[in-house]
């Protein structure tokens, strides 16, 4: 197996062969909890337009997500884990939801054009997605007789500026498949400090909570990995348990 790293969204255009797009803030931290909620697939879409454009044609579809980290008028819910874990299972069991956000959205239909295998990161399912890579690695290795590269790529502050907390996650990822070292007490350490993250964790981001943060730094929470493939114009994403 061979671990690329890539960032942004230019990262996410270049990537290759399994391409595992990281968004810990927040947007894969929300579709790892609404999995766990029972929702049935997501799908990821580019524009608020076009997730709305889901319930029109699906009343029981629900819309997620933000522009520019805060809840679009009209959405059921925005971008938020802890409003997504004070709704709970009630509103979101067997149902569909159509999602924009602005970076780990954007990625996973960016590295759509090149990628063979889609993936969801974030800490909450870190393991369960190491062990479906690996699992997949061994099955192409098998059948085709080559090494698998799998592509980490952290997607950042809206696909355009690195981030802490996605970089630090891909460091994880990377640990679980290949054993390159990892602290998580200094990964944590690491995004408490970020000056963007302190401002959230004093209360200090109307768009974005405390128990958001919290939430989201959270790892190996969820045995079941979150693998995307392309559809149309979005990408259906769908939970794939992990035994």
């Amino acid at each position: 197996m061979r671990v690329e790293r890539r960032s942004l969204l230019a990262g996410a255009a270049e990537a290759s062969g399994i391409a595992v797009v990281i968004d810990v803030l927040r947007a894969f931290t929300c579709s790892a909890l609404m999995f766990r909620y029972g929702i049935r697939d997501l799908a990821l879409v580019r524009t608020p337009e076009e997730a709305l454009a889901f319930r029109d044609a699906d009343p029981h579809c629900l819309v997620a997500g933000e522009v520019k980290g805060r809840k679009v008028a009209g959405f059921d819910v925005g971008n938020s884990p802890a409003d997504i874990v004070a709704k709970g299972e009630s509103l979101f069991s067997g149902r569909c939801v159509a999602a924009r956000s602005s970076a780990g959205t954007q990625g996973v239909l960016a590295a759509a054009s090149r990628a063979q295998q889609l993936i969801l990161g974030s800490y909450l399912n870190a393991a369960a997605t190491a062990t479906y890579i690996r699992d997949a690695a061994r099955v192409d290795a098998i059948v085709h007789g080559h090494d698998v590269t799998v592509t980490l790529v952290a997607m950042g502050f809206e696909g355009v500026t690195p981030s802490v907390e996605d970089e630090r996650c891909a460091d994880y990822l990377e640990h679980l498949l290949i054993g390159t070292p990892y602290d998580h007490v200094e990964a944590v350490w690491d995004c408490m400090h970020d000056e963007d993250i302190a401002a959230s964790l004093r209360g200090e981001h109307d768009y974005r909570s405390r128990e958001d943060i919290i939430l989201a730094l959270q790892r190996d929470v969820f045995d079941f990995a979150m693998i995307g493939r392309p559809e149309g114009g979005h990408v259906r994403v769908t939970r794939r348990n992990i035994r």
